[in-house]
């Protein structure tokens, strides 16, 4: 049978024609979801803050977010399984609760997706300052060093599928080599510590007023940035080879890869991190880099530096792929100002504008890094655009199950009564995290910062909330939709 043709058949039920190039394979879908996600980029991000507010405990807080995300991770796979379209979160609540609640978890999704770059882009303009300069990193640029990384992985975005795919096998090795085989180095030949040393915080609780609790529970939200990105994989479903099969099994294999990954380095880096104490007093700007210099010498400081920053290069990538993709589904349905431009299709079969602008809003990100650093505020509003959306889709999913609206055996994934269960687990521990992100610490704001920084994530993404509810009501982009397009789509929800 001739997969494409039926992939083809199977994507114009849902109203839409092929216009990107199916070349995807499961592996290569695995390698988007792998970099997006990012152990590299996962860990080094939050390590140094775990430290500050968990100390050497901080493990465990990792350990909680990969298990709650896991959750999330199988609903999304009975989704992504039952709905092989582009858009990912959009077309799901659109099609299980209506186009005004799509339109609006969309629109979060899609800011929290830049935000998501914007973070990346800064964290990794650090890596490429090491690989030039033993200085300190002014705040200008720091800047100027992020927008240099995001317009590389746009013009890598640009070139088209295939160099896209060949720059995140590299980054995948990248991954194993500066993750894997170096964690294991460390457990074996530089292990500094004992196995006890994971149960205590060496008077970390002082950075949160001396509660243990309020500090774990700070390393919590920030560990949840570790454990975000896997949705990346239902974004290229129109490009994916038989993706009701192939999407679902790369959702949860390079979550699950990505998740041992984590661990490892954490569990690697704890035991082997010569001066813990100097880590939980936050006199280490990065506790990985010092552990691995100092376990395998002075040597490997500019050969690692390379290697991580080749990751992050590939996780700017990837989540370049996937924003272009989410802005591509939006105006293809006519949801958003200059629709169409936004969802041209260049002669690479890839959407080149949508690229080019997502791009750009990312670097006016980049301009929250003059005030000194940012790498918590911005790990927060990433954080907490997205598990407002995983939220918002695990709950749709369940009143969807509890209705009978949606019944999950049409696609390849179906968990019955287990995925119901899940289904509940996932919306208690979101409803718990997305709080614990959005709640207002001193801790996370920049040094001397104003309450407005403090309570940045929601005001932020209440404004946005505000924005996206006013859009709605005057705009009505709901009624634009294609006449091509069931709004009920209630064939497609049930058992044939």
């Amino acid at each position: 049978m001739d997969n494409s043709r039926t992939d083809a058949g199977e994507l114009a039920e849902y109203g839409y024609r092929q216009e990107l190039r199916r070349s995807l394979s499961v592996w290569a879908v695995f390698a988007i979801g792998f970099a997006t996600i990012s152990p590299v980029v996962g860990i080094y991000a939050v390590v140094q803050l775990g430290f500050v507010f968990a100390g050497p405990a901080w493990i465990w807080a990792v350990l909680l977010a990969f298990l709650g995300q896991l959750l999330v991770a199988v609903v999304y796979v009975e989704l992504s399984s039952q709905f092989p379209v582009t858009g990912g979160v959009y077309q799901w609540v659109r099609r299980l609760a209506g186009p005004r609640q799509g339109w609006l978890v969309g629109w979060i999704y899609l800011a929290s997706a830049i935000a998501s770059l914007t973070t990346v882009a800064y964290l990794g303009a650090t890596w490429l300052h090491m690989l030039f300069s033993d200085g300190p990193l002014e705040p200008l640029h720091h800047v100027l060093l992020g927008v240099v990384f995001i317009a590389v992985a746009l013009g890598i975005n640009l070139l088209g599928v295939n160099p896209v795919k060949h720059f995140l096998n590299a980054g995948i090795v990248a991954e194993g080599v500066a993750s894997i085989a170096v964690s294991v180095f460390l457990l074996v030949f530089a292990h500094n510590n004992g196995f006890g040393i994971l149960f205590e915080t060496l008077g970390a609780q002082a950075a949160s007023g001396g509660s243990v609790l309020a500090g774990f529970l700070t390393c919590l939200a920030v560990a949840g940035w570790a454990f975000l990105g896997f949705d990346a994989t239902t974004q290229v479903a129109e490009e994916t080879e038989q993706p009701r099969r192939n999407v679902p099994r790369a959702l949860i294999r390079a979550y699950l890869f990505v998740a041992f990954t984590v661990l490892l380095t954490g569990l690697a880096v704890t035991l082997a991190l010569p001066n813990p104490e100097e880590a939980v007093a936050g006199r280490l700007a990065d506790p990985v880099f010092t552990a691995v210099t100092a376990g395998l010498g002075g040597w490997s400081e500019k050969p690692f530096i390379a290697v991580v920053l080749l990751a992050f290069i590939a996780c700017a990538i990837s989540i370049q792929t996937y924003i272009g993709r989410a802005v591509y589904a939006f105006a293809r349905d006519r949801q958003l100002p200059f629709s169409s431009t936004l969802a041209t299709v260049g002669p690479r079969q890839i959407p080149w504008v949508s690229l080019v602008v997502t791009a750009a809003l990312a670097s006016l990100g980049l301009l929250l890094g003059l005030n000194g650093n940012a790498a918590a505020t911005l790990i927060a509003f990433g954080s907490g655009g997205f598990y407002f959306v995983f939220l918002s889709v695990a709950v749709v999913a369940l009143v969807a199950r509890l209705t009978g609206r949606w019944r999950p055996s049409r696609g390849r994934v179906d968990l019955g009564r287990a995925g119901l269960v899940i289904n509940v687990l996932a919306v208690v521990w979101l409803l718990f995290e997305a709080t614990n992100i959005a709640w207002p610490r001193v801790e996370l704001a920049p040094v001397g910062g104003s309450w407005v920084q403090v309570w940045a994530v929601v005001l932020v993404f209440s404004v946005l909330l505000a924005v996206g509810l006013v859009y709605v009501a005057i705009a009505k982009p709901h009624t634009r939709l294609p006449a091509n397009q069931n709004q009920n789509q209630e064939e497609k929800l049930e058992t044939p």
